[in-house]
């Protein structure tokens, strides 16, 4: 337990000092000449005007905490959680409440039992781990290390099962599995229509590395993550046996700090090749059945990779954002000019990419040329209103979620 909190605790001063999660600030408060360069935008000549549709809260939403939270859209609903435990589902046109749950703790322990009830609906429940729908049933995780399957259409709790760690990335859901990856570096195997546990593959977890962890993806009959050691791994679905692991990113430097090599961005499968990104500094493309290294950049990033026809999209850790071949790695543009921001990953829509920021304003760019095209203010310019995961684009409309829990709808030409 002793090193489990001192991980813990070490995870936490680095994302704070990395940016990963947002502060509490006051608005208008800045500690030097760059913040105030940072939070003034340029003028921009926008081609269009995204018009909100509506706008509907859901509990606190994640509050200061590091969160992947976001919505999810299926079924014509759109889901979406708070930290605390509150799941909605609305409908993805009128905004709509169809159904509410609850998943805060209660406490029988006497004082316990007193103090949740200070807060709307018990302890907090720690949702984190993001959202997927598939098979009429909506699949989540926390922090307390609990996967959830409700029903889509009810909301009602079809079964819930521990797992070896928390769960602060979005689980894969495929094949009549659902796959989730942990905190401990466990990936965990679950059938989709009990929660029985299938199997489980181990990965390295470096003394010190970034709070967040790599979302699984589903594909060709295998289950692919990203680890903290910065490896690439494959684990046959139906089986867990491992096919390969490839070493993405190589750790170097004196310290451990130095030596941070994560991949927490999920891997991106397109015709049996995978897209995946470190923070050390490398993006690559490698063979799906082999493992073989197609090509390798230098771009370090968190975010999640998206793709668009044979585009690549990356966003930073300062908040550039790239247009990349994704057959060649060639970098076709790159969009400097919300560097500092905080941004989101890319969501492609359309002809164009949306990306959130931290003062709770959307952007979207050109796909063809990265040029800035049309600008939203969501949050009300305020950094607790921030947009804090990739929004999530669905047709013509964009899903996003703010910090307070604002679940709002965005329709463009």
């Amino acid at each position: 337990m002793a090193n489990l909190f001192t991980r813990a605790k070490r995870a936490t001063i680095l994302s704070v000092c990395m940016g990963l999660t947002a502060c509490s600030t006051v608005s208008g408060w800045f500690n030097d000449d760059e913040d105030v360069e940072i939070r003034e935008l340029a003028p921009i000549t926008a081609q269009f005007e995204p018009q909100v549709q509506w706008a509907e809260n859901v509990g606190n939403g994640v509050d200061h905490y590091f969160s992947r939270l976001r919505p999810a859209v299926a079924y014509n609903k759109v889901f979406a959680a708070s930290r605390h435990g509150v799941v909605k589902a609305f409908d993805k046109h009128t905004g709509e409440t169809l159904w509410r749950k609850s998943f805060a703790q209660k406490s029988n322990d006497g004082y316990f039992s007193w103090l949740s009830g200070l807060w709307d609906g018990g302890i907090s429940a720690k949702i984190s781990g993001g959202m997927t729908v598939a098979y009429d049933t909506l699949f989540f995780g926390t922090e307390n290390g609990e996967v959830f399957a409700l029903d889509a259409s009810t909301g009602e709790l079809k079964w819930k099962q521990s797992v070896a760690g928390e769960v602060i990335a979005e689980p894969a859901v495929d094949e009549g599995v659902v796959v989730v990856n942990t905190g401990s570096g466990m990936l965990v195997a679950l059938d989709a229509s009990s929660g029985e546990q299938l199997w489980q593959y181990e990965s390295d977890v470096p003394a010190l590395s970034l709070r967040g962890i790599s979302s699984p993806t589903i594909s060709n009959g295998g289950a692919i993550v990203g680890t903290a050691s910065g490896k690439l791994a494959v684990n046959i679905i139906d089986s867990g046996q491992t096919v390969w692991e490839q070493a993405v990113a190589k750790p170097s430097g004196a310290t451990e700090l130095d030596r941070i090599a994560d991949i927490d961005s999920r891997p991106l499968v397109v015709n049996g090749v995978v897209f995946v990104i470190s923070y050390e500094g490398t993006l690559a493309a490698v063979e799906l059945r082999s493992g073989r290294v197609i090509w390798n950049r230098e771009y370090k990033s968190y975010r999640r990779l998206t793709l668009a026809g044979n585009q690549l999209f990356v966003v930073d850790l300062n908040s550039n954002i790239y247009g990349l071949d994704r057959r060649n790695g060639v970098e076709l543009w790159s969009q400097r000019g919300l560097k500092g921001r905080t941004l989101t990953g890319a969501e492609p829509v359309g002809d164009y990419i949306v990306l959130g920021d931290k003062f709770g304003f959307l952007h979207w760019l050109s796909q063809e040329s990265g040029d800035i095209v049309a600008r939203l203010d969501v949050g009300g310019d305020d950094e607790d209103e921030s947009i804090f995961a990739e929004p999530v684009a669905d047709e013509n409309t964009v899903y996003t979620m703010t910090r307070s829990g604002e679940v709002v709808s965005i329709k463009m030409p």
